[in-house]
């Protein structure tokens, strides 16, 4: 994570994982989860966190999907079920289940063929909000596979480049692959210029927005440094942010994300979907059924070495690879603590209070 994103020293209030896991569970099993859906949907949220990953952690998530049960839009009871199915592939209804109680699911079902067949494929239509993507593509690193994750959400976001209505929602994309003796490379990134989640937290930690990270509500890219927005006061733009600097590759990575999850799934393209009825697509490949497993990671070692020991640039400490960070962030974090912002432990507590489960943190 930018340094940008992360809690100022002076607001920072430290949660152990197992007191986070505790009470992200109790709100679930309030909010009429089972007890393993609950405790499974907490393990999502507080990997998210102990990754830095805070833009879909606790902080702005979790009052969000309380605010969706409250109303009636997520079911905590889902009835998942397959309304197609092969050796390699399946759809899945998530029948407005949140994406943190689907997705996985849908992960070991691709999982499980992939481990019969080589490849497995699953969509996923009509589920709720599925948190950080990264979450999936590490499921599958545990069992010694690639993972690939990718997930359609709402149109009501990003506009195409030179284009002035938002048609895609942030659509991000995961992939991972693991390696012998280097952490796994994890690459979990919106197609946006900027996740619409961090100008939530830019508000809340007092940071500005760089130039072309977003744009007015006229489609014309803010090319000066300000403050994040309130919400609906802009448009997001596709990653690369103008034509020049490459918007049109990240406009068409959402554009990909759009079909492989909501079309390919029956859910169709986000804008016409809704916020209501996200969509998802994962993918397990069986490394073995490719190639040698010990070799492919010694293969990993090798790429992921020469990348990150390399002289940095003028300027720079080291270099880095996609997950290399929060791997490091994620021992750091379980050893000292969750460093959330003290708004957000006192909104926990608060609520905490209000649902009668009299936990308190840290």
């Amino acid at each position: 994570m930018l340094e940008r994103f992360l809690v100022p020293d002076a607001d920072v209030v430290r949660v152990s994982e197992d007191a986070a896991l505790a009470g992200t569970q109790a709100i679930f099993e309030r909010m009429g989860l089972n007890a393993d859906d609950a405790a499974l949907c907490a393990e999502v949220l507080i990997t998210s966190d102990l990754r830095g990953c805070e833009s879909h952690g606790i902080s702005n998530m979790l009052r969000r999907y309380i605010e969706s049960y409250q109303a009636g839009r997520f079911n905590p009871d889902p009835n998942v079920h397959a309304v197609r199915e092969s050796a390699v592939s399946a759809t899945l209804d998530g029948d407005r289940g949140i994406g943190l109680q689907v997705g996985p699911r849908a992960m070991e079902m691709a999982m499980e063929k992939a481990e019969a067949s080589g490849i497995g494929a699953v969509g996923v239509r009509n589920c709720g909000h599925v948190g950080m993507l990264a979450y999936y593509p590490l499921m599958a690193i545990e069992r010694d596979m690639i993972g690939v994750c990718m997930v359609s959400a709402a149109g009501d976001h990003m506009i195409p480049t030179y284009g002035t209505e938002p048609v895609f929602g942030t659509h991000p994309i995961a992939w991972a692959a693991p390696a012998s003796e280097y952490p796994p490379f994890v690459f979990d990134v919106a197609t946006t210029q900027i996740a619409a989640n961090k100008l939530a937290l830019s508000r809340r930690v007092g940071s500005k927005l760089e130039p072309g990270w977003i744009a007015d509500l006229d489609g014309s890219p803010i090319m000066e440094r300000i403050d994040a927005p309130e919400g609906g006061q802009n448009r997001m733009l596709p990653f690369g942010g103008t034509r020049e600097n490459g918007s049109h590759k990240g406009y068409g990575f959402a554009a990909i994300a759009d079909i492989m999850s909501g079309i390919l799934s029956g859910n169709g393209p986000g804008f016409l979907a809704g916020r209501r009825s996200t969509s998802q697509f994962v993918m397990a490949f069986r490394i073995d059924a490719f190639t040698d497993l010990n070799q492919f990671k010694r293969d990993m070692d090798a790429l992921l070495e020469r990348l990150s020991t390399m002289k940095p640039a003028p300027g720079h400490e080291r270099v880095y690879y996609a997950g290399l960070i929060e791997h490091e962030e994620t021992l750091r974090r379980r050893a000292e603590g969750i460093p959330y912002h003290r708004e957000v432990v006192e909104w926990f507590n608060r609520t905490s209070e209000e649902l009668q489960l009299r936990i308190r943190w840290p």
